[in-house]
């Protein structure tokens, strides 16, 4: 019969992710000539064992086998630990209470989080627009290299637009330079005054004026020598103005973003406690939990391996260990001043399964746990890395000048590129890249471990252990061992 570690749901999903990960799921008789999928790769030998009592203690067959474990193997992890309680049980309503306080805690780290990336956004624009504006008074004082009838006045035009509308008040100001053509009838004063080159200080200002005193009014130079000498002052220090700004904004979106870090750095504990404090779906939808009964479900998962390293990776004899409870908790007090704690009595059933893995087949199947649960309780760094990854490359620009770096990764041209690829091409018999042969070294690795992962040795250290630790939990339980 299969174990109820899996069921509904849940079983579905795992097919899938194992598929995912190009392992071959395990099946095995459920009734008298019919099988089905158990959600786990196909292992190279299996055992299983189900005891089923009236006062099982929940702590001891586990810490028992793992003890034993730990005698015969280096390297133990804990891949899963989850439970269920039946919604009308007393262990539910304990359970509850302490999620909803770590739940509080969770909703407030994130809604602080939400607030500052919302802020994030606005520095990233506020340093956009700073950026944009500072191009217009760099180019403008580029010109000053040149003679001044040379001078490009593309962006000296678009700061003279700004000083009119953000200073002088736009043509509605009767001071204004639109205004004084309006109001006072000095109807050459705008273009005189969008026609100046970038001057660089007050004497080039004078010579410029005393160049069109030949051709216009005194009035009208008089007046566009008065609003250039303000257009020239502005021009200084809002440009030291802008600089200073953007070095101030600079440092506060690093400080910023550092703040952001450390909240979801806080907040990934919480996740954690709060997804082991969540009832999960798969367990909760199993006809061995009903709403009415005291009940629950705990399922354990451990891999116990035995690493051999072979260059740049490892050879793994491992025994997966999968433990599953169906008990009936009752809350009692165990010591005078301790709050009530559940003990457990009900059914126990504990598999194991030998398996020979190279050190990346274990990272995929660490990785497939890891996904299934994400796929289960979700990840909220991940959605706040998702929306800092939308403010596009500015972010990473902005934080790695903050930083001091001006080393940023960019992308190669394309005509780099065909040079490379050329000279791959050209060389490919006499040269191998240093990368490609990393590559080759590592695949030749992961070879050597495979095949040492399958010899007899490993196998037989995996399947040993898991035969003598199964036969001797069956010996020493008073159980029937043959």
């Amino acid at each position: 019969m299969v174990e109820s570690f899996f069921h509904g749901p849940g079983l579905q999903l795992r097919s899938d992710l194992l598929k995912e990960f190009g392992f071959k799921e395990e099946q095995t008789e459920v009734n008298r000539e019919q099988y089905g999928n158990t959600g786990f790769p196909v292992p190279k030998k299996a055992y299983r064992l189900s005891l089923e009592m009236n006062d099982l203690s929940l702590e001891e067959p586990y810490f028992w086998v793992l003890e034993e474990f730990k005698t015969n193997f280096k390297i133990i992890e804990k891949l899963e630990d989850s439970f269920a309680a039946a919604e009308n049980s007393a262990f539910f309503g304990v359970t509850q209470m302490r999620l909803g306080g770590q739940q509080d805690k969770v909703s407030q780290f994130l809604a602080t989080t939400g607030k500052m990336i919302k802020e994030l956004f606005q520095m990233v624009r506020e340093l956009r627009i700073i950026d944009e504006r500072l191009e217009y008074y760099q180019e403008s004082d580029e010109q000053g290299d040149k003679d001044i009838g040379a001078r490009s006045k593309a962006a000296e035009v678009t700061l003279k637009g700004m000083f009119i509308d953000l200073v002088q008040g736009g043509a509605k100001s009767a001071a204004s330079v639109f205004g004084m053509a309006r109001e006072l009838e000095f109807i050459t004063l705008p273009d005189l005054f969008f026609d100046t080159p970038p001057l660089l200080n007050t004497a080039e200002l004078d010579r410029h004026v005393e160049g069109l005193r030949k051709d216009f009014n005194e009035n009208v130079l008089r007046v566009l020598s008065r609003h250039l000498r303000q257009f020239m002052e502005w021009k200084k220090r809002t440009y030291s103005e802008h600089q200073t700004r953007r070095k101030f904004m600079l440092q506060y979106l690093l400080q910023h973003f550092e703040i952001i870090k450390m909240y979801i750095s806080w907040i990934k504990p919480y996740l954690r406690h709060v997804a082991r404090l969540s009832m999960k779906e798969r367990n909760m939808s199993s006809a061995d939990l009903i709403s009415a009964f005291e009940g629950s479900i705990l399922d354990i998962e451990i891999l116990a391996r035995h690493r051999q390293p072979v260059g740049k990776t490892g050879a793994n004899a491992c025994i997966l260990g999968t433990f599953t409870y169906r008990t009936r908790p009752e809350m009692k007090v165990v010591q005078e001043g301790y709050q009530r704690g559940p003990v457990h009595v009900g059914r126990f059933e504990m598999n194991f399964r030998v398996y020979c893995w190279t050190d990346q087949d274990v990272e995929k199947y660490r990785k497939l746990k890891e996904k299934e649960m994400m796929m289960l309780i979700g990840d909220v760094s991940e959605s706040v890395r998702h929306a800092m990854e939308s403010l596009g490359e500015e972010l990473d620009i902005y934080l790695a000048e903050a930083r001091g770096s001006t080393e940023l990764k960019t992308k190669g041209s394309s005509f780099e590129k065909k040079q490379k690829s050329m000279f791959n091409n050209f060389f490919a018999t006499f040269y191998t890249p240093k990368s490609k042969q990393k590559k080759d070294t590592l695949a030749e690795d992961i070879l050597k471990a495979r095949k040492i992962a399958n010899s007899k040795p490993m196998l037989g250290h995996a399947n040993f252990y898991a035969f003598n630790t199964f036969k001797n939990f069956k010996k020493s339980h008073r159980m029937i061992a043959w």
